[in-house]
C-alpha cells in the first residue's frame, strides 16, 4: 500500500465541493496524484482521515488551451488534473480546520 502523501495532493475545497448538498450527503472532493486508483485513494483517506469511506468517484480533468499574452500566437496548455470524490459512511465526518 502506498503511503497517503503519495496517493491525496490536497483537498479541493471550492464553492460548489463545499455546498450545503455535499455536505448532508458526506463528499468530499480532492486532488489526487494521476496514476492513483479508486482503492489507493479510499485507503489513503482512510488512514489519513481516519474515517470509513463507502464509495470514490475518479474524474480526469483535462487543462484547458489558452492564447499566451505574452507572445502572439502561442498556444499555452494548462496542466491536468485527476479528482477524486469521495463519500465517507453516516457518521464520518472530516474537519478541514
Amino acid at each position: 500500500m502506498k503511503p497517503a502523501y503519495s496517493v491525496l495532493k490536497k483537498p479541493l475545497i471550492t464553492e460548489k465541493s463545499s455546498s450545503p448538498q455535499n455536505q448532508e450527503q458526506n463528499k468530499y472532493t480532492f486532488e489526487v496524484y494521476s496514476d492513483a486508483d479508486r482503492v489507493q485513494v479510499a485507503k489513503a483517506v482512510e488512514a489519513q482521515y481516519k474515517v470509513k469511506v463507502s464509495r470514490v468517484n475518479i474524474i480526469n480533468v483535462k487543462g484547458k488551451v489558452k492564447q499566451s499574452r505574452q507572445q502572439r500566437g502561442l498556444l499555452v496548455k494548462a496542466s491536468d488534473v485527476k479528482k477524486a470524490v469521495v463519500t465517507l459512511e453516516k457518521g464520518s465526518k472530516i474537519d478541514f480546520v
